[in-house]
């Protein structure tokens, strides 16, 4: 099992709901997940098992018991997946947003993996029995396109391709302000906030992180951009982009204080590309922006206008 431990310093997330401030600290949890565990009594505020609707106070000291879960309870369900492609070894899904990767504890329904085991016969194991065929993530609030691995010997390869930073991975992000050059490299290393443990910031003894973007589109008061991983660190694209002063739209960890309520980041993987582990032949799937991301940007064109 894993503890969490939070405290509540931000006169902002004082006053909330816990159901509520919680997921903004880990975005791997849901709303619902949060209010499951306290039912379950796994969350305790200043060492006091509290309700779903507890409003947080300024130094309030959180505590999650985050409990391993067992394969047992996880279900296959069938959550109608839009699968792009699919042979014995690999497949390349896609996931909607809002949508979490893969179980965690208290949270086994509704995932990605659970759609998976039920649309597919074999999934590989190797990253245990919680994440099957699982290779690489994309945030909760993130949607798009994802490598699954339906045996070991896919698996290994697909992971060996990340390494060797040889899989193409494009996202369409909106960010606020107005980028004044056409493309440019970001290449500043991440790691953990030293100051909060559940955000990823630039820092000097992170991990290298690279990432390409060129810009699609200027508006008054914002850019749409397409950003390549040349590395996948945990909140890659939404680190760098604030760090460079042009934070992501919607992002209620890494964007401004007012943002635009779009219920998480505009975000969207929308190609991903490598080589077949068994043909070697190179395979590359792209998707359109979600009905509700090509709303956004119709709705700024029109107030641009």
């Amino acid at each position: 099992m894993t503890i969490h431990e939070y405290k509540i310093e931000n006169k902002d997330d004082a006053g909330q709901r816990i159901d509520k401030v919680l997921p903004e600290f880990n975005s791997d949890w849901s709303r619902t997940q949060i209010q499951d565990w306290i039912k379950l009594s796994l969350v305790k505020v200043n060492d006091k098992l509290i309700k779903p609707n507890y409003k947080t106070k300024l130094n309030d000291h959180i505590v999650v018991t985050e409990k391993e879960i067992v394969e047992a309870d996880i279900n296959p369900e069938n959550l109608n997946l839009d699968i792009y492609y699919e042979d014995d070894d690999v497949a390349i899904v896609y996931k909607p947003k809002g949508i979490v990767v893969h179980p965690s504890a208290g949270h086994s329904t509704g995932t990605l993996v659970n759609g998976l085991m039920y649309q597919m016969k074999n999934l590989s194991g190797i990253n245990g029995e919680v994440r099957p065929g699982i290779v690489h993530r994309i945030d909760k609030d993130t949607s798009g396109l994802l490598m699954v691995a339906k045996n070991d010997i896919a698996h290994r390869s697909l992971v060996n391709q990340l390494v060797k930073k040889t899989v193409t991975r494009k996202y369409v992000a909106l960010v606020h302000g107005n980028i004044p050059h056409d493309y440019g490299t970001i290449e500043a290393p991440i790691g953990r906030n030293k100051n909060d443990r559940q955000s990823m910031a630039v820092v000097d003894d992170g991990k290298e992180a690279v990432t390409h973007f060129n810009v699609l589109e200027h508006f008054n008061n914002y850019t749409l951009v397409e950003c390549e991983l040349e590395t996948g660190r945990t909140h890659q694209i939404r680190v760098h982009m604030k760090y460079i002063g042009f934070p992501l739209v919607g992002d209620p960890k890494y964007g401004p204080k007012k943002t635009l309520n779009i219920g998480g980041q505009a975000l969207h993987a929308g190609i991903i590309g490598f080589e077949h582990p068994v043909t070697q032949e190179y395979i590359e799937k792209s998707t359109p922006l979600p009905e509700d991301f090509e709303q956004l940007l119709a709705d700024i064109r029109k107030s641009d206008s």
